[in-house]
């Protein structure tokens, strides 16, 4: 086994690896960039190196300062974790060249599966299931559009040597492939480096059925069951499940053995992932195969009770796999959620700033053996590269933590992320917390009808407006309020209190608010005549008392007959309270409260969220028609086309190719009409 290794990357997955690290005895390596300076993989590790500027480019992906970093540091191996490097062949050789370990497949695998048209022809050779598609060289644009056309829409157009989404466009109809090949192009080349495509057929409601394998240099191969990722977003995952829900014993078999001849088929050593698409309840299809660990994999390890990270140590030091295919069981359900910094309402933009409150549901690092279940199993585990008070920044992904559970059955591990779900806490960027629950409350997913379109097929459901407990939630913040200008509680002295108390008669204050989420103008008249205290909103006034809690930031209220108690988290004048499973935000206004500006002014379009212009569609004196495409942005490794508002002239572009701009920035000016 190792004595040192150098994890070459960030975020939960440097900490998911040095955890392991620790727990084997092994010194573990991080490396960061300007950005990652105080970073929480930095403090996980023992050693850590500085690797250049807050983008990747010019840190994680620079492959030659890493591999100097652990000759430096005297690391004998190099876990890539995933994304970044995880997946590049020159890297992987570079190690190689070099001395040190790659944790990884062989250079040869990752090169045949690194380009989808060469691995689905080496699956198509193994007799692996596949998708009927375009994975020719020629990437002539007319062919391209003669093959879509002669295939029939709708086709998924991907980048052959793409992953978690990038490069990807599903078109609909023969009008818009031009434009989208352009476009999936564009990104491919940007993201990977290599502009090339593949085309297949889009089938309708399939599934997303990914099988986890281990081989090793002797000869051994396993697979480790299956999980289920059908349920995403933007072509990215958001939430996984192992194993797949509903599949047949003799069907889990079938996907199992085939993934293990894909790896056979390229001679494959690790951790990997073959993914296939599902349709109906028995026909499966081979998509890619990932050579890396992949974000979900804490859901196999739930299910399994094994450290997948310890196997591909072992593996990687040259020794065979712990267990058999016949001594790998399955026990009981485990699900993932990804929360991330994001607007779901936003078409999910990715959001950045700092983690002013964080505070996720208790959980434990999941206690793994190598060989078989651990003695004890923690029901709830939280993987997360970033602590209160870090920063989610333009510069990476924007994931803020995995919530994994474990249930005896899906019902149970159901019930258990409904309620985990309910317990997270985050203020400051936005997050997907809510719209998770939704999604894991709603019938298709608890009845397991999944397919990759539930989002799209049930937006309306799934983004239509919520009842929240307002009338409660307004109440604990008028209680933090009160208690934070010096208001006695129920009970209290009127001798401590520097306000709300009077000698010979009763006190009045209207406290003025506005609903952060419905940017809504409101007031309440809390009173105190004597002992007698009210709260009044909408014309309707109750008895009111309130204590603070025993715990930072709990407060407790009573409105008439009905007893509250929560957490509320004081940013300034906004007051976040979380309640009831529920999250809310009032702003007090010191003043009379007045309805806020308008956020943009008529023809003035702004960016979304910091990010790069990579494509200027128009010119100044353009006249464009309402939903054109005016300027494409990409930020956090996703573009995002800007599109007119109205018809209306563009009077002037403000900024080209290449700027970077910042969030809310101004890009260009649009005469309406």
């Amino acid at each position: 086994m190792f004595n040192k290794i150098l994890i070459a990357n960030r975020g939960e997955i440097a900490c998911r690896v040095a955890a392991t690290c620790k727990r084997l005895g092994i010194a573990s390596v991080a490396v960061y960039s300007d950005a990652d300076a105080t970073a929480k993989h930095v403090a996980a590790c023992d050693e850590a190196v500085h690797i250049g500027d807050s983008t990747a480019a010019e840190s994680y992906l620079r492959y030659e300062r890493i591999i100097a970093a652990a000759l430096a540091t005297g690391a004998q191996a190099v876990h890539p974790g995933y994304g970044f490097l995880s997946e590049n062949e020159a890297f992987a050789q570079a190690c190689e060249a070099a001395g040190i370990v790659f944790i990884g497949p062989p250079v040869e695998a990752i090169a045949a599966m690194g380009s989808k048209a060469a691995a689905k022809a080496l699956m198509h050779a193994a007799a692996v299931p596949l998708v009927p598609g375009y994975h020719g060289d020629d990437q002539d644009a007319q062919l391209l559009q003669r093959e879509a056309d002669a295939m029939g829409y709708p086709v998924l157009l991907k980048a052959s040597a793409g992953g978690g989404g990038k490069g990807m466009r599903v078109v609909e109809r023969n009008e818009d492939f031009a434009a989208a090949l352009a476009s999936c192009k564009r990104e491919a080349a940007s993201s990977f480096g290599n502009d090339r495509v593949l085309i297949e057929k889009y089938l309708t409601r399939p599934r997303h059925v990914e099988v986890q394998v281990f081989a090793d240099q002797h000869g051994g191969a396993v697979y480790l069951f299956d999980r289920d990722c059908s349920v995403q977003r933007r072509h990215q995952k958001v939430l996984e499940e192992a194993p797949a829900p509903g599949l047949a014993a003799e069907l889990r078999r079938e996907m199992g053995e085939a993934a293990v001849a894909a790896a056979r088929a390229v001679n494959y050593v690790g951790a990997g992932t073959v993914e296939f698409i599902m349709t109906g309840a028995s026909h499966f299809y081979f998509m890619e195969m990932n050579t890396r660990l992949q974000v979900e994999h804490p859901v196999t390890e739930m299910v399994t009770g094994l450290d997948l990270v310890e196997w591909q140590l072992r593996v990687a030091a040259g020794e065979p796999l712990p267990l058999t295919q016949a001594q790998l069981k399955l026990d009981g359900h485990a699900i993932e959620a990804r929360i991330y910094a994001e607007h779901p309402a936003r078409g999910f933009l990715p959001s950045t700033g700092t983690l002013k409150h964080l505070r996720m549901p208790e959980g434990v690092e999941f206690t793994l053996g190598s060989t078989g279940p651990a003695a004890s199993r923690a029901p709830v585990r939280i993987d997360s590269g970033v602590r209160e008070g870090d920063t989610i920044t333009p510069f990476y992904d924007p994931m803020i933590a995995k919530l994994i559970v474990h249930g005896a059955t899906r019902a149970e591990a159901l019930a258990r992320m409904s309620r985990a779900l309910r317990a997270c806490e985050v203020v400051g960027p936005h997050t997907n917390v809510e719209f998770l629950q939704r999604i894991v409350a709603s019938e298709p997913f608890s009845s397991g009808d999944l397919d990759t379109g539930l989002i799209e097929r049930h937006h309306d459901a799934l983004f239509a407006p919520v009842k929240k407990p307002f009338r409660e939630a307004l109440a604990l913040a008028c209680a933090a309020l009160l208690t934070r200008e010096g208001g006695a509680a129920h009970g209290a002295s009127p001798w401590d209190a520097l306000t709300h108390w009077r000698l010979n008669s009763g006190y009045t204050q209207t406290l003025a608010w506005r609903e952060v989420e419905s940017d809504t103008a409101f007031a309440t008249t809390f009173a105190r005549d004597g002992g007698v205290q009210t709260l009044e909103y909408a014309e309707q006034r109750d008895s009111f008392t309130w204590w603070s809690g025993t715990g930072v930031h709990e407060f407790g209220a009573t409105m008439g007959d009905s007893h509250i108690t929560g957490r509320v988290f004081v940013d300034g004048d906004v007051f976040h309270v979380f309640c009831l499973g529920e999250a809310q935000a009032f702003e007090w206004q010191n003043l009379l409260a007045h309805a806020a500006d308008a956020e943009h002014g008529e023809g003035r379009l702004t960016a979304p969220m910091p990010g790069k212009v990579i494509a200027v569609l128009v010119e100044a004196g353009a006249v464009v028609e309402k939903g054109a495409p005016l300027i494409v942005m990409e930020a956090m490794k996703m573009e995002h086309t800007i599109g007119a508002p109205s018809a209306g002239t563009v009077s002037e572009v403000l900024y080209a190719v290449g700027d970077q701009v910042a969030d809310g920035a101004q890009l260009l000016v649009l005469e309406v009409g």
